[in-house]
């Protein structure tokens, strides 16, 4: 959460190489800085007199501006390179070298302004300096993220966009790094397909917090015997995000309310930034109730919640909330649609969060779970159809007899197709499903899909594939 509320704060390197006119450094600095405050970035460089011109060209400079960097690597997400001349390449590579604070890179050059003004004083060549920066780049082994066209002005639409899809790349990487993720209760013995290797997370930067489901069905029942002003916020908080049948007793209400705030606690005690819970069945016989409200509430707050202990699927969430910024959805490859082989059902009971659904929800009891545990024990799940719009689905998990991280991303839409399906439901179109699904049969992946509104593909690929190098699948139709 407190990620997501950050702004992205860039390093900045401005570089030059003496024999170039200076002037376009210097005016250079003066735009892209101008440009990342009215664009709401946050950045960090050197002062404008620690170098000549306010730019990097030779080692007592990249020294000076790495410097600089390390005070600030807890803040920095990433680095900004901008080549307003053919700039120096050492004096860049040296700077990220020394640094060391693997973040992703990215490299922007400049248009010469005029095809027929390319003297001396006004040419840039920044076109050809940046191959000669990438391929330094490449030799140290410093990995890095190209702009939409080789060289632009800092005035284009582009560059816009460009930044704004590092932002969410730098995000995405930082976020996975830094992850916490919390086990809440034992994996159910028949979800075999959702177990993973805690070490092969570990190893890219994911810890897994765990927590045994009785601690927290114990301190649910003291908060729920206190009646606290939390419970008290907490059940205003319920009666608000969507609407109850009239046929839930109050103190299923309740239940649900003290159950939600000994999450919390849990959650911010364990500073875990996504969840992964044993929703069933075990808390509805020992506790009382179902948990999807509670994991949907944390959702629209940013702190995405999956079912069945699914630690992959969480980490699959928090993945796309990093790089679109919209509260995603977890859900099962549920049922194909009629004999439409691009479009597929996409259901669960659910967790869905409010804003996933996108329309007015109710609150109301499981209907499969609810017919064995009972319906007294069975109040807190999310029923909605999920609104049409562009949707980008991803997953990932630990190949553990390999040893490898891998995943898989695409792109579709949620459609507005009927269907009668309890809980929550989307109905889904994706090119060439029938592709994806023969992929993800024959690589043994799980029956859970993580899914967001919008398109971010890109920024997933982008992330994963140049600096968290897991394997990567990415589905085009």
């Amino acid at each position: 959460m407190k990620l997501m509320e950050k702004k992205t704060t860039f390093g900045v390197i401005i570089a030059t190489r003496g024999f170039f006119n200076a002037q376009l450094a210097i005016e250079a600095r003066t735009k892209l800085l101008a440009k990342l405050d009215a664009l709401g970035y946050d950045y960090v460089i050197p002062p404008a007199d620690a170098t000549p011109n306010g730019a990097i060209e030779t080692y007592a400079d990249a020294k000076l501006c790495a410097d600089v960097f390390k005070k600030h690597q807890d803040e920095i997400d990433g680095i900004v390179v901008l080549l307003p001349n053919f700039g120096d390449e050492l004096g860049v590579v040296q700077t990220i070298d020394m640094a060391k604070l693997d973040v992703p890179v990215l490299v922007q050059a400049l248009d010469d302004d005029d095809p027929n003004a390319l003297g001396v004083t006004q040419r840039r060549d920044a076109f050809c300096g940046k191959l000669s920066v990438c391929n330094n780049l490449y030799q140290y082994g410093i990995p890095f993220t190209d702009t939409t066209y080789h060289t632009y002005s800092l005035g284009s639409q582009e560059f816009v966009k460009d930044l704004d899809f590092f932002a969410r790349v730098c995000r995405v990487v930082k976020g996975l790094r830094n992850m916490r993720v919390g086990a809440i209760g034992a994996r159910p013995s028949a979800f075999n397909t959702v177990r993973f290797s805690e070490k092969l997370l570990q190893s890219t930067g994911i810890t897994t917090v765990t927590v045994d489901l009785s601690d927290i069905i114990a301190q649910a029942n003291r908060l729920q015997a206190k009646m606290t002003p939390e419970v008290e916020k907490k059940l205003a908080e319920i009666k608000v995000y969507g609407s109850i049948p009239a046929f839930v007793p109050d103190e299923n209400v309740v239940k649900q309310a003290s159950w939600s705030v000994a999450l919390d606690h849990w959650m911010e005690e364990n500073q875990c930034d996504a969840s992964a819970i044993q929703c069933w069945t075990s808390v509805q016989l020992n506790y009382g109730c179902a948990t999807c409200l509670s994991m949907s509430m944390m959702g629209e707050r940013y702190m995405p919640s999956a079912c069945e202990v699914d630690i992959a699927g969480s980490i699959s969430m928090y993945a796309l909330l990093l790089a679109s910024g919209n509260p995603p959805g977890f859900l099962d490859w549920n049922n194909n649609y009629g004999t439409d082989r691009d479009k597929v059902i996409n259901t669960h009971c659910s967790n869905y969060p409010k804003s996933f659904v996108a329309d007015e929800i109710e609150i109301s009891n499981l209907d499969v779970i609810g017919r064995s545990v009972g319906e007294e024990n069975a109040f807190g799940a999310i029923k909605g159809k999920v609104a049409p719009g562009p949707m980008t689905y991803f997953r990932m998990s630990t190949d553990d007899v390999r040893g490898r991280i891998r995943s898989y991303a695409g792109e579709g839409e949620f459609t507005a197709d009927p269907t009668n399906i309890d809980g929550g439901v989307a109905v889904c179109h994706i090119p060439n499903l029938q592709g994806l699904m023969k992929y993800l049969t024959k690589n043994g992946y799980e029956h859970h899909i993580a899914m967001t509104r919008g398109h971010y593909a890109d920024v997933l690929e982008e992330a994963i594939t140049t600096y968290l190098k897991w394997d990567f699948y990415r589905h085009d139709g």
